[in-house]
């Protein structure tokens, strides 16, 4: 196993606040700022990978040599990203295309990064096998009622797998392995735990889709059955899927 992760990448820029903004709104992502008014940094986080944004004094002018290095971003819809790309005047390298059902596209920043746009069709994930890193599993009562649940309602990608069991993308980074089980019982905890940015919304949207929010006994929840934690705990509301599983979304 590897001793190492990259869990984050800088890009020094004239104008590392344009920069930011201009990689937030093309990657539907917040500008967040460290330092607390002190030297610090303008941060965009693509789902756990950090780009960090500043200006040094042996930097500047637009990048010369963009196919060096370049930024590989795993996009939920490629279509909708290069739209967004093309808004916002990116210059493309390569356009946008579909390659035997994955999508790829190389385009330049404000500063002349090159920035490549991936898309993965299932049968390429799949065909790479399940994840190679740690990873949770759970069991489900039928299958294919499950995809259906986490698909349809949830809005997760969801990957069968040729040795019957199926791996559930709660996100591009985190996927969790579903398999079938005679005679499932359900466990009594939490099972998985969904961060989101608006729990509200979030819990509107399942109990329009038919979902219904759990009450426990115990805690104080608000008319939609979200416990507000405080103190800084988390905000959670508990639901089921079909196998009986519960699961939770939260916002931290």
């Amino acid at each position: 196993m590897a001793t190492a992760t990259i869990g984050s990448m800088l890009l020094s820029s004239d104008d590392p606040a344009r920069l930011a903004h201009w990689y937030a709104t093309a990657f539907e992502a917040k500008v967040e700022s460290t330092g607390d008014g002190g030297p610090g940094y303008d941060v965009v986080e693509l789902d756990g990978f950090y780009l960090m944004f500043d200006k040094r004094d042996d930097v500047s002018g637009p990048n010369r040599d963009g196919a060096r290095s370049i930024l590989n971003v795993e996009v939920d819809d490629p279509r909708a990203t290069a739209a967004r790309l093309d808004s916002l005047g990116a210059v493309w390298i390569s356009p946008l295309e579909e390659r035997d059902g994955n999508f790829l596209g190389t385009a330049t920043d404000p500063d002349g990064n090159w920035i490549q746009i991936v898309w993965l069709s299932d049968a390429e994930e799949i065909a790479m096998g399940p994840p190679a890193s740690t990873c949770s599993a759970f069991a489900v009562r039928d299958l294919d009622e499950a995809e259906r649940f986490y698909r349809d309602v949830l809005g997760m990608r969801v990957l069968r797998y040729p040795m019957g069991v199926a791996g559930v993308r709660v996100s591009r980074r985190t996927t969790v392995m579903v398999y079938p089980k005679d005679h499932h019982r359900p466990a009594t905890f939490t099972v998985l735990n969904i961060v989101v940015d608006d729990l509200a919304q979030t819990v509107d949207d399942l109990v329009g889709k038919g979902v219904e929010i759990l009450r426990y006994d115990g805690f104080e929840h608000d008319e939609r059955g979200i416990v507000r934690g405080g103190d800084g705990e988390p905000d959670i509301a508990w639901f089921t899927d079909p196998s009986g599983n519960i699961l939770s979304v939260l916002s931290v």
